[in-house]
């Protein structure tokens, strides 16, 4: 009942017009997805946009799968969407709760920009961080004045958290993987070098 009562909230927000360019929009980047980007359509309320993000290459953030969310407001879209991150990720412009920071969704928004735009934004934001509109102080400055060791915290985190996901799979993809023979061992063998990692993470 809960999501019935979500979506009508969100539903009452925004405008049938609007909520239907959503929609629109949703099944087109299905059908024709960005490079490195594969958008969820939520049935059950059309406009809880999820997507996953590839880390891109020559990123410390390469091989992780980064889940996002885009929360649209009432204003919308006069008013730019909120996003975040809802996998952890170590990066100058995503605030520890997951809230990003991105000019585009503050003082360059423009209501014609789409929900691609947004998402391809994110994306640019994991190759060319901005220390300078940092939410997460400490990886701003690392970024500016010790890149190795900000490198080395963003591989860290991706590699615990942004893992994760691609082993239980997108929807449709994860079944598979519970049926190998040894699988066991390979999951104990995994489970001991996360904790390694966590452990090196805490010494940083």
């Amino acid at each position: 009942m809960a999501s019935t009562a979500s979506m009508s909230n969100n539903v009452e927000n925004l405008s049938p017009q609007i909520i239907r360019g959503v929609v629109r929009e949703m099944q087109d980047l299905v059908t024709n997805p960005p490079e490195g980007i594969k958008v969820q359509i939520n049935e059950e309320d059309v406009i809880d946009i999820q997507a996953y993000i590839d880390g891109p290459a020559g990123t410390p953030y390469v091989g992780g799968l980064f889940k996002v969310k885009l929360t649209l407001g009432k204003g919308f879209p006069t008013e730019p969407p909120k996003a975040h991150f809802l996998t952890k990720i170590f990066h100058p412009n995503v605030a520890p709760n997951g809230e990003i920071c991105v000019n585009t969704l503050k003082k360059d928004w423009k209501s014609d920009l789409g929900i691609k735009h947004i998402l391809l934004t994110i994306k640019c934001l994991l190759i060319v961080p901005n220390a300078e509109s940092a939410l997460n102080e400490e990886a701003g400055k690392l970024l500016l004045e010790h890149y190795d060791d900000y490198s080395q915290r963003a591989k860290m985190m991706t590699e615990i958290h942004a893992q994760q996901h691609k082993c239980k799979g997108l929807p449709g993809e994860g079944p598979l993987a519970k049926k190998h023979a040894g699988d066991k061992k390979l999951t104990a063998e995994r489970k001991k070098l996360m904790k390694d990692k966590k452990r090196t993470l805490k010494r940083l």
